[in-house]
């Protein structure tokens, strides 16, 4: 099947956010005509984010600022992946939560308690905490050491976040510090676990072949795909470079320069 083909095929568009359709607080040239495409041309959209430091609120007024209208329903996070997990498997157990207050009020609105008191814990929380402190290190330490059978839980693994300047340390960086002082590793819930994926085909009622996640990452975005058996679209507009794709073992079913080239496939 040619590119054209499979691309306007796809029926459900999950899209990564930051590095391909914006980046830092600069909007790709192509965004909003794209999603206005894909809506005119009978298609979805939703926006699937390993990013847990802002909730849902948090990104809408960050779109809106950038000029894109969403709401709620727009939205798959890990937030919101994690507390399906935490739903299923640690229903009712209270929460340190080792990230920012957008993540702690998701989780609260869930219905979780979410404690400050390490002896009040019954499971840890590792999310990207942009308010991160060395007492909440210490804490986790504490916790992980002290504390063997708690369940410990990370929204992501992304080892770094993209900003316009380069990268900052993102979950899985602080996750790898944490597992060198406490040798412990958390079930981690957001890509490339393919539980976002697989919630947002059944919230929406989509099947496999007529859904793609499109994003800027081999490991977390394009794996997701892959494992949730959707087709996996890189694009070559954040942290991807040539020598990382040409290295992964995982491969993407398509490769864009950038997700305006979907454009031209959706417009034909």
């Amino acid at each position: 099947m040619s590119q054209h083909d499979l691309l306007s095929s796809m029926k459900l568009f999950l899209f990564d956010m930051d590095g391909t359709l914006y980046l830092g607080d600069r909007l790709y040239d192509f965004t909003i005509e794209l999603l206005d495409t894909i809506k005119k041309t009978g298609r979805t959209y939703l926006f699937m984010t390993n990013n847990s430091s802002k909730s849902v609120a948090d990104y809408i007024k960050k779109l809106q600022k950038l000029g894109i209208e969403a709401t709620r329903e727009d939205f798959i996070t890990s937030s919101q992946a994690t507390a399906y997990y935490l739903h299923k498997h640690h229903e009712g157990k209270r929460l340190y939560v080792c990230g920012t207050r957008s993540l702690k009020e998701e989780l609260r609105m869930e219905g979780f308690t979410v404690t400050e008191r390490v002896e009040d814990t019954d499971c840890v929380v590792m999310g990207f905490d942009t308010e991160l402190t060395f007492q909440k290190l210490h804490d986790v330490c504490y916790l992980l050491l002290t504390r063997p059978e708690l369940p410990y839980i990370a929204t992501n693994p992304d080892l770094v976040c993209p900003t316009e300047f380069g990268s900052v340390p993102d979950c899985g960086s602080v996750c790898i510090c944490i597992k060198n002082a406490t040798g412990r590793e958390p079930v981690v819930i957001g890509k490339p676990s393919p539980l976002m994926p697989r919630l947002a085909m059944e919230r929406l009622g989509m099947g496999s072949a007529a859904t793609c996640v499109v994003g800027d990452r081999i490991y977390t975005d394009v794996k997701s795909g892959l494992n949730a058996g959707v087709t996996g679209i890189l694009v070559m507009s954040g942290e991807t470079t040539q020598e990382i794709l040409d290295a992964s073992p995982d491969k993407p079913h398509l490769v864009l320069q950038d997700a305006g080239e979907i454009l031209s496939a959706l417009k034909g």
